[in-house]
């Protein structure tokens, strides 16, 4: 059966125009994955996949933000070690200046003297105390407390014990002197127990700052084991996609010539009238 011609209704042009219209919208989504490296880049893509993604991202940035803490603990931990680590290695000196303070030939002057170096390290431990400071936490003052840092999504903590070397160390090593060969005997004793103080505070301290690092690098596998699902979900193929863009390029020039085609008909039922 002969399909009849019409001015008033102009079929072709009609299917040609829906085709025209399907592939700019196919072309335009195409771009947009392109352009954005996703497949599913809102709800109308993919409704239940964008709402997989979004939690997903959710939770990336709440790991994100865990991690942030733990590096401002990390931070702590470490300005803590440093100070701890300098003053121990001064009261290496503060020893020595002892032992050479118990020598019985030493003069008046001499001892003196000895006396004098003597109270120019122990200030020196306090200036190191004072100075082990990291965003306002100091972890080796009197009246230092420990610090909790956030571990994980779930609220759970880690904690850096305070040291107070202020006061197990220097109160201890200030209250003693030089003057005499009988006096640096008294603060010997003092001293190798600071030595013993200290050398706990740096064990402790350190253990405290590996867990903080475990816990950041095991967040870290985390993130990348996560980031990874996030990628098989919403991540273009561009391969595919180029090649796809491509292909609706040619097609919507295709449907733009049968369009033209198609509105040209009712011109040739005109020419039948002349």
């Amino acid at each position: 059966m002969a399909l009849s011609n019409s001015i008033n209704t102009n079929v072709g042009a009609m299917v040609a125009l829906r085709n025209l219209n399907s592939t700019n919208m196919d072309l335009s989504k195409t771009q947009d994955r392109v352009s954005t490296g996703l497949k599913v880049i809102g709800a109308l893509d993919d409704a239940s996949s964008f709402a997989i993604a979004q939690g997903i991202r959710a939770e990336i940035k709440a790991v994100g933000a865990v991690q942030q803490g733990l590096a401002n603990g990390r931070g702590v931990a470490t300005v803590a070690i440093s100070g701890t680590t300098e003053i121990s290695n001064l009261l290496a000196d503060i020893k020595k200046k002892i032992t050479e303070g118990m020598n019985a030939g030493n003069t008046t002057s001499q001892q003196g003297i000895l006396d004098a170096d003597y109270t120019e390290l122990v200030d020196q431990v306090l200036n190191f105390i004072q100075n082990s400071e990291f965003n306002g936490k100091n972890m080796l003052q009197a009246t230092s407390a420990d610090v909790s840092v956030i571990a994980d999504t779930g609220g759970g903590t880690l904690t850096i014990r305070a040291q107070d070397l202020q006061s197990n160390v220097f109160d201890l090593l200030n209250a003693e002197d030089l003057s005499t060969t009988t006096a640096a005997t008294a603060a010997l004793s003092v001293v190798n127990t600071a030595i013993d103080t200290v050398g706990t505070s740096l064990g402790q301290l350190g253990a405290d700052a590996r867990a903080i690092d475990f816990q950041d690098n095991f967040l870290g596998s985390i993130v990348d084991a996560v980031e990874e699902g996030l990628g098989s979900i919403v991540d273009a193929d561009l391969a595919k996609e180029s090649a796809k863009l491509q292909a609706l390029q040619v097609k919507q020039q295709l449907a733009a010539q049968t369009l033209s085609i198609a509105n040209a008909s009712p011109q040739i039922l005109l020419s039948l009238f002349r």
